[in-house]
């Protein structure tokens, strides 16, 4: 029930709601209520996705899990990495497989299951990698850099534009308190880069055409080539925590 309709409910005054001014059926959105759309999709992208990295979806475990237990499998953090990048290159190939986990994202508008499973594939991976490497998966920065990475872009281009500078001194990041306001509008930014990646073709053009920065992820096609590049993306914008070579090194 909307927000207007449970407040007559509750006053009980029996008055009619008051009816939105008609559309003609072939009168197009605006550019304002294009974006409001595709924000509310790219939000639950976001959502969704950071849920799989967490808790995983369907038959998948989240990143953490799947981490450690590849791990413990091979002993060694890279090797497990390794492992987790050929593992997802030939799920994201199987396509029943795909389509099966794009049908268990919950979204506001129907998008292509099997692109949406990849989506869920790609957020697994990079999250692993990035907890096999030392990086904590709570942090919001390091949140929406998995995001940014599983979209095809660079996390610190991106984050750059904001203020944000994440560096491989992981506490620096994690104590260091991102005002509110800039977490929306990066939280917003990567929801419309989602989308731009992984959503239909009518909102790649608007998204390139109304929102800045946008246009650098769209083009390619999403397969298991996109995931191995993901997966190059992630293992250059998450380095080995505690390197003394690295110390200095941030995402790039």
């Amino acid at each position: 029930m909307g927000v207007a309709a449970a407040e007559r409910s509750e006053a009980g005054d029996g008055t009619e709601p008051i009816a939105e001014e008609a559309r003609p059926a072939d009168e197009p959105d605006k550019p304002d209520e294009k974006l409001n759309k595709l924000e509310k999709v790219g939000a639950a992208l976001v959502d969704q996705l950071m849920k799989v990295v967490d808790d995983g979806v369907g038959p998948l475990t989240g990143s953490r899990a799947y981490a450690e237990a590849r791990a413990e499998s091979f002993g060694d953090p890279e090797k497990a990495a390794r492992r987790i990048i050929n593992e997802t290159t030939a799920m994201v190939g199987t396509a029943g497989f795909v389509t099966g986990l794009g049908g268990l994202i919950a979204l506001p508008v129907t998008l292509p299951a099997n692109i949406t499973g990849q989506a869920v594939l790609n957020a697994r991976m990079v999250g692993a990698i990035a907890h096999l490497r030392g990086w904590d998966l709570r942090d919001e920065i390091v949140r929406n850099a998995i995001l940014i990475t599983v979209a095809g872009g660079s996390p610190n281009a991106v984050l750059s534009g904001f203020g944000v500078k994440v560096s491989q001194k992981l506490a620096e990041t994690a104590i260091k308190k991102i005002p509110i306001d800039v977490l929306r509008a990066i939280n917003k930014k990567v929801g419309f880069m989602l989308v731009a990646k992984y959503g239909t073709k009518r909102s790649m053009i608007t998204l390139t055409k109304l929102v800045p920065g946008v246009g650098g992820v769209v083009g390619g096609t999403v397969d298991a080539a996109f995931t191995r590049v993901v997966a190059r993306v992630a293992k250059k914008a998450f380095p080995p925590l505690g390197l003394d070579d690295a110390e200095e090194a941030i995402i790039q």
